[in-house]
């Protein structure tokens, strides 16, 4: 690994902190820039979670060999197809890519190879990949990151936020030929690769037909009657936060939506007394939460939600010692392959082999356990090739030694 350096503070862009895009004509100079840029092209976007409903840019950091850095508004320029075209056949390097591509997908940009920072640290054992930290480690630079929570939907932005912004993508290209250095000397690149990729490949999430059911502190609510509550009174918090463009939790916190599912609070003074319910962004719909709550307690029985929908994939590991002791012995066996080959190849287990595809196959493995049945299992749950040159064989010789032992 890169050796220890002095560490020296990273302050202003290079060029100082660009315009922000926010008209065609400029979208159209940038455009033409980068297109005569050369090299790798770092990304990143600046989104105002916690603040504003889902998910959405609200500004595009860019910066390219020969084009310089551009800060791009994509509120005022919502289509940056035309900047996609332009850049299509240079890679694109990101940091934490999974957490960016949906944004920047919604505003027409749309990589075709990539460069993952944060992975490429994680594959080669970086014990901490957050941007701040690799850039310090491994270029001896240290990124300012106080803004990084802020409200990037606030306009004009503030000065200091954009010089934050444009310093994000500063040395992202620079970060990634050293990674990608490091990468080749260990033997990890194509490893690499093949994991970019698939990152590309990923569909975007399918919505969850009872999205209620992720409240945080629902596993306190036992009966249906109370779940019938939360799952009201989160549809109306949904509605209000959509039509206001806020943060759900800005309008509602969970733990209020709990609270009141457990109390069943019967009159609007019952209902005030839960403290969240009075303060200013919840006081104002008073009666819309309880219309929600009186809904939910008079729902006929025959509406009313189960305990819990039955997922596609196994119980939880804890419970299986229980439901299939064998299960439970098939999982020990291969959680202890997989961890003992992450630490051999100095990464986390859950980069080796994703936790969800073990839990499956040992759950659900093939009827005979060769090597050939646990590679093509595993590719069926989205194992990549290098993965399997690693694991298949090992996890298949101890799935074997249990079933000769006689303990499956």
């Amino acid at each position: 690994m890169t050796e220890e350096r002095t560490v020296e503070p990273l302050l202003e862009p290079r060029e100082g902190i660009p315009p922000v895009v926010a008209d065609p004509g400029a979208l159209v100079r940038v455009v033409e820039s980068f297109a005569a840029g050369a090299g790798p092209v770092a990304v990143d976007a600046e989104r105002a979670s916690g603040y504003r409903y889902g998910n959405r840019a609200y500004l595009v950091q860019l910066r390219r060999a020969g084009a310089g850095t551009a800060l791009i508004d994509p509120i005022a320029c919502p289509d940056l197809s035309e900047l996609d075209a332009a850049v299509a056949d240079a890679e694109i390097v990101l940091h934490a890519a999974s957490q960016d591509l949906p944004c920047l997908m919604e505003v027409g940009f749309r990589p075709r190879t990539m460069f993952d920072t944060e992975l490429a640290g994680r594959l080669l054992g970086y014990e901490r990949v957050g941007l701040g930290t690799m850039v310090e480690t491994v270029l001896g630079l240290r990124l300012e990151k106080g803004h990084s929570a802020a409200d990037w939907s606030t306009r004009p932005l503030p000065e200091d936020w954009l010089r934050y912004a444009a310093l994000d993508v500063e040395v992202l290209v620079e970060l990634r030929d050293v990674l990608h250095g490091e990468l080749e000397e260990t033997g990890k690149l194509e490893w690499a690769r093949e994991e970019f990729a698939a990152v590309l490949r990923t569909p975007p999430p399918v919505p969850r037909s009872d999205p209620w059911r992720r409240t945080s502190g629902i596993h306190k609510v036992r009966s249906v009657r109370a779940l019938a509550v939360v799952r009201e009174l989160w549809a109306t918090r949904d509605r209000i936060a959509r039509e206001n463009d806020m943060a759900p939790g800005r309008v509602l916190p969970d733990a209020a939506i709990v609270t009141a599912a457990l109390e069943g609070p019967r009159t609007r003074k019952a209902l005030t007394e839960i403290p969240a319910f009075t303060r200013s962004g919840a006081r104002r719909y008073m009666s819309e939460w309880l219309a929600a709550v009186t809904r939910a307690r008079t729902v006929p029985e025959s509406q009313l939600p189960q305990p819990s929908t039955p997922g596609d994939g196994p119980p939880p590991p804890n419970r299986w010692p229980d439901r299939d002791p064998a299960a439970a012995r098939r999982l020990a066996a291969a959680r202890a392959v997989v961890a003992a080959l992450a630490d051999e190849h100095h990464m986390p287990a859950e980069n080796l082999l994703q936790p969800d595809a073990v839990r499956r196959l040992t759950w659900e493995p093939p009827a005979e356990i060769t090597d050939d049945s646990v590679r093509e299992r595993l590719r069926g749950l989205g194992a990549r090739e290098w993965q399997l040159a690693l694991t298949a064989h090992p996890i298949a010789r101890a799935l074997a030694r249990l079933e000769t032992k006689g303990e499956l």
